[in-house]
């Protein structure tokens, strides 16, 4: 059990039977009346995000959120398929399951599937990829006074924007949390 004023972000709690994550928590002090935590609660099944506030006293069970290494096999128009290294199991998940999570991840690469008792919610990406870039225009010196970027398509779809002196066929790596270039490897 956790109570509302030890609450810290990232922390995942049962909350009226459905599974919320701490986003954003405040203790408040009012100089009248009794304290509380303000908090911004992620609900993991649906990603919905609510605003609640707790009396620092009260008590909650905290959820646990299993992380299991996943390497993504393939996408075959209805499915998109993972398999489990250790114990070769397969597990098929939908388009509305996957959301864009999997936008910057290439065939074979690993990702963690969370699941809480058995129910899988969510994929989470390597932190870091490393794609290749697949179309991008040519950049001209002399085109900027600093710092502008173009849009690139790297080999998994995605529009990425780099600066100008990225070309066609330079490997780069992504920041799959933003979306942002990093650097060329």
């Amino acid at each position: 059990m956790v109570s509302a004023g030890d609450f810290r972000n990232g922390i995942t709690l049962e909350i009226d039977n459905a599974v919320y994550q701490v986003i954003e928590f405040q203790h408040v002090k009012p100089g009248k009346g009794a304290a509380f935590v303000r908090t911004k609660l992620k609900d993991i099944k649906n990603g919905g995000v609510i605003e609640k506030t707790f009396r620092p006293t009260e008590k909650y069970p905290q959820a646990h959120i299993e992380r299991t290494d996943m390497q993504y096999l393939y996408h075959d128009g209805d499915f998109y398929n993972f398999m489990n290294v250790e114990t070769f199991d397969q597990v098929g998940m939908t388009q509305e399951q996957v959301g864009d999570t999997l936008k910057f991840v290439k065939e074979n690469d690993m990702v963690k599937m969370l699941s809480h008792q058995g129910q899988v919610f969510s994929i989470e990406p390597p932190l870091f990829v490393e794609l290749e870039i697949t179309e991008t225009e040519p950049g001209f010196k002399g085109d900027t006074a600093q710092g502008a970027t173009k849009p690139a398509v790297v080999e998994t779809g995605a529009t990425v924007y780099v600066p100008l002196f990225v070309n066609q066929g330079d490997k780069i790596q992504i920041d799959t949390r933003t979306g942002e270039y990093m650097k060329r490897v």
